[in-house]
């Protein structure tokens, strides 16, 4: 039994034995404006597309959004204070926020953003965590929970929200982290969050560690949220962040495709899918492609051809068993079947559709398919000559050839002309 779907055409192996048991809903924060932007490859947006991608930010019904960095100069506070003030005017369901390092030089800029926006930003004051980070900068934990305490107390008291993030957490040593949320905790920070600064963790390592933490927001204050941050060094972004959830983060954080330092963080489109699936909250994901593309136009990235959920193969095949499969749901008028009985995530949760293409491994299935969507006559010969060229082909026929072949054919048929010998050899050389 598919325990999403609720149907027993699907039976669902990741709900049987003892299943992960998540919460009701989990929220999530996107890191786009601020921790995507940092990545080398990317191009900085102008503020026109950060006030577009913020809207499809709400449109998506995520509950956060980091902002921008206000500390690294004029021009990123003025993005933080257009942009918040963007969520005031349009009553955007959406808590601003923008990141600091623990030092009022770097708080103080969000201050202003606040009040110029008149909503307060929640400051995410960050501070490395780690054994090797100490080493490297000659820090003590004295000087980190001198550091801690200072930074989050002059935040509250200019009337600002505190999530207190350890970089590098999941490297950190347990009695290190648990001074210093504590610290944190006392001095006001109403969330604390964990970082998987160099995607350095596992989803067992994760678990021990969100484990751990909440014992210490237990002893010190139940009522702080625990948030997660993870990046996808290793390629385990996805499964950690769920880990997250599962251990008692209640509020996790991704980009739009997985942009960021490095090889990136957990990507948002996926985890949204996921959180989804899993029936952490049902999100409207039909924008998903339009905020993904957008991402990728305006800030100089790139969407793989293959990459799950918003590539362009993603709900594509053009091989002929799997085309059969979808093309004999779609003769049924079953939409749920279609969208299913060859994909693990249904096209019409992120506003896309199943495609059935024409190629070289294709069927008779995948011409009839095209033809009937098109409108026109599928006469046995006529799929068989279009097969036929397609099998000589290196790559997918081009809709406008089909289109050619197949109207020059039905005319051919309307004369009363024999087309079982018709050579379609040269076409298949231009395409």
């Amino acid at each position: 039994m598919d325990a999403v779907f609720g149907t027993d055409l699907i039976y669902d192996w990741n709900v049987t034995g003892d299943p992960p048991v998540y919460p009701s809903r989990v929220m999530v924060t996107d890191e786009t404006l601020r921790d995507g932007l940092q990545s080398p490859s990317i191009t900085q947006p102008p503020i026109a597309d950060k006030l577009r991608i913020l809207h499809l930010i709400a449109d998506l019904g995520i509950e956060a959004a980091d902002l921008g960095l206000c500390g690294a100069g004029e021009r990123f506070k003025q993005d933080v204070a257009r942009l918040a003030k963007e969520i005031v005017n349009f009553r955007l369901p959406i808590q601003p926020q923008s990141a600091a390092r623990t030092l009022e030089a770097d708080i103080a800029p969000i201050v202003d953003a606040s009040e110029i926006a008149g909503v307060p930003i929640e400051a995410c004051i960050f501070l490395g965590s780690s054994p090797i980070r100490m080493y490297a900068e000659g820090w003590g934990i004295d000087r980190l929970l001198q550091l801690t305490d200072s930074a989050v107390s002059f935040a509250i008291k200019h009337g600002l929200p505190v999530m207190f993030v350890t970089e590098d957490t999941t490297r950190a040593q347990p009695e290190h982290l648990g001074e210093i949320y504590a610290a944190a905790m006392r001095a006001g920070a109403q969330r604390i969050c964990l970082a998987d600064t160099v995607g350095h963790s596992t989803p067992a390592g994760v678990r021990n560690l969100v484990k751990f933490v909440r014992g210490v927001v237990q002893q010190v204050n139940p009522q702080v949220g625990i948030d997660w941050h993870g990046h996808k060094d290793r390629g385990l972004d996805i499964a950690n962040t769920l880990a997250a959830i599962e251990a008692g983060a209640d509020r996790v954080h991704a980009c739009a495709l997985g942009i960021g330092e490095r090889s990136g963080n957990t990507p948002m489109e996926l985890l949204l899918v996921n959180l989804n699936l899993l029936g952490l909250g049902q999100r409207d994901l039909r924008k998903l492609p339009e905020y993904c593309e957008l991402v990728a136009r305006t800030c100089g990235a790139s969407i793989p051809f293959n990459y799950p959920v918003v590539g362009a193969d993603a709900f594509r095949t053009a091989t002929g068993v799997h085309a059969a499969a979808v093309a004999k749901a779609l003769t049924r008028e079953d939409a749920w079947l279609a969208d299913r009985v060859y994909s693990g995530v249904p096209s019409r949760m992120v506003g896309r559709e199943q495609g059935i293409e024409i190629g070289p491994m294709s069927g008779e299935h995948n011409v009839r398919h095209w033809l009937v969507r098109h409108g026109i006559a599928a006469s046995p010969v006529v799929i068989g000559k279009i097969l036929e060229v397609a099998k000589q082909s290196n790559v997918l026929l081009k809709d406008p050839h089909i289109l050619r072949m197949a109207h020059f054919m039905n005319d051919q048929l309307a004369k009363g002309e024999d087309i079982a010998a018709l050579d379609l050899s040269a076409l298949a050389k231009e395409i």
